[in-house]
């Protein structure tokens, strides 16, 4: 099959399949099926594929036509400026979670070997990120799910800061012992339950339940984390955590003011408020 009818056919499928932007994905998945760019694609539309590579295709079609999304396919995801491996025992990083890693590679750019711990570290996007950036910090990542830190694992040699970072299972701080951090992180679990039926069907079928929500209103958990990190922060030490749509006002409410220095709620790119930054006393 030549290249130009291969793509009107996986574009009029996609479409059909309700898949947003349909033709833009119909290129990158035939570009990632014979190992060449979406530029090739538009250079030699004459390009007869292989059997090997029709056959490969079509498998990657039919997953994204029943919703699969399409980084588990590829197996990868940008975020931050890296490539990171992601599976479907971890969240796809999503770009609002960058604005958590900036500002904490900024918090913690001027202090002589910052230290952090993550809450709950899925792909590794977050601490991976930070470490990359910060060449004199170390990280404590920690997750409840033993295959999600696999893929940490992964990304963090993949990365070459898998010395500067230590990974254990943990249920939030139960396995953190007395240890004192500059900043704890968390991308923590924040959709309520009852908003799961409503996702998009690439995130309510095939991304772990596990890191999308507590299974009640979204904010147990990140009340516990506000409530917990104090005992394993340094004095004048951060929160940074994301949150969900309209979170905010709970959010605040849940840091008690004569434990808190200050408490601001930072916007993502599209104006949501998304991420709390608390500073301890």
């Amino acid at each position: 099959m030549k290249i130009s009818k291969a793509l009107e056919f996986t574009f009029r499928k996609l479409d059909e399949s309700g898949i947003p932007d349909a033709r833009l994905e119909a290129a990158s998945l035939l570009a990632f099926s014979i190992g060449r760019d979406r530029t090739f694609l538009i250079a030699h539309p004459e390009y007869e594929m292989l059997e090997s590579e029709e056959q490969r295709f079509a498998g990657f079609v039919t997953r994204r036509a029943n919703r699969e999304p399409y980084h588990y396919i590829i197996g990868t995801r940008e975020f931050y400026g890296l490539d990171f491996e992601v599976s479907p025992d971890v969240l796809i990083p999503r770009p609002e979670t960058e604005v958590l890693v900036e500002h904490a590679v900024d918090l913690l750019r001027g202090l002589n070997s910052p230290k952090f711990l993550e809450i709950g570290a899925g792909s590794g996007c977050i601490s991976v990120s930070v470490l990359v950036n910060l060449p004199n910090a170390t990280g404590f990542a920690v997750d409840i799910d033993e295959k999600a830190l696999i893929v940490s694992r992964g990304n963090a040699r993949r990365h070459r800061v898998d010395s500067r970072l230590d990974l254990a299972i943990s249920d939030l701080f139960s396995g953190i012992g007395s240890e004192k951090f500059d900043a704890v992180l968390s991308n923590p679990p924040y959709v309520p339950a009852a908003d799961l039926p409503t996702l998009q069907p690439e995130v309510r079928e095939y991304e772990p339940h596990l890191a999308l929500t507590d299974g009640g209103t979204g904010l147990s958990l990140i009340k516990k984390i506000v409530n917990e990190t104090p005992q394993h922060l340094k004095p004048g030490g951060y929160l940074i955590m994301e949150f969900g749509f309209g979170q905010a006002p709970d959010v605040r409410s849940a840091f008690e003011p004569t434990i808190w220095r200050s408490v601001e709620v930072i916007p993502d790119m599209q104006g949501i408020d998304r991420v709390v930054i608390a500073r301890l006393f």
